[in-house]
């Protein structure tokens, strides 16, 4: 720590800026620090757009893995299935909204989640996972799905807990921001 040399207190407590600009430097470098093994990448990690832009996410899976697994989650809500790919091909897209989302997987190694004409509603961490084996009839994360029967499952689609396969998962933050020119108060913030 920085001490002045003749009183001993504190250049920090000092200059309560330098402090703050400190803070921020070592929060900012702890957020970046990553593992040697990322797994799954996605890129971007942070996007924040218009309303009305087209935004595209990026996964890459872990090398091996034959599934990929796209997934939303807005704030208080769990993550929410949208598509899942195995080797490279569709399996399920029921949880895609249609019209405006779109997923692709050109390849074995590389996953293309794309959002046109972005709402407000949008703004979500989106979740990109991947897995060696395939999970039958379930999807690996826990995932909140509104039930027809409101006493619980059907006899003829009884709740089953299942062995997810190993899970690799990171996700990405979309946010919206003010309009140019649309002012809150005294400044523009972030939606």
């Amino acid at each position: 720590m920085l001490t002045g040399a003749s009183s001993g207190r504190s250049l920090l407590w000092r200059h309560p800026a330098m402090a703050a600009r400190l803070l921020c430097c070592v929060a900012l470098g702890l957020l970046g620090v990553e593992s040697a093994d990322v797994g799954v990448t996605q890129t971007p990690r942070h996007e924040v757009t218009k309303v009305g832009q087209e935004v595209t996410l990026d996964c890459q899976p872990i090398s091996g893995h034959q599934s990929l697994y796209w997934y939303r989650q807005t704030p208080g809500q769990g993550p929410e299935f949208l598509i899942y790919f195995n080797n490279g091909s569709p399996v399920d897209d029921s949880g895609m909204p249609k019209g405006r989302f779109s997923a692709d997987m050109p390849n074995a190694s590389f996953s293309i989640l794309k959002i046109q004409t972005t709402e407000p509603r949008d703004s979500a961490t989106y979740l990109c996972a991947s897995s060696i084996g395939t999970v039958p009839q379930s999807h690996p994360l826990s995932v909140q799905k509104t039930s027809a029967s409101p006493s619980g499952p059907s006899p003829s689609h009884p709740q089953q807990p299942f062995q997810a396969p190993p899970l690799s998962a990171q996700g990405l933050g979309l946010g919206f921001c003010c309009p140019q020119g649309r002012q809150e108060g005294n400044d523009e913030r972030s939606h």
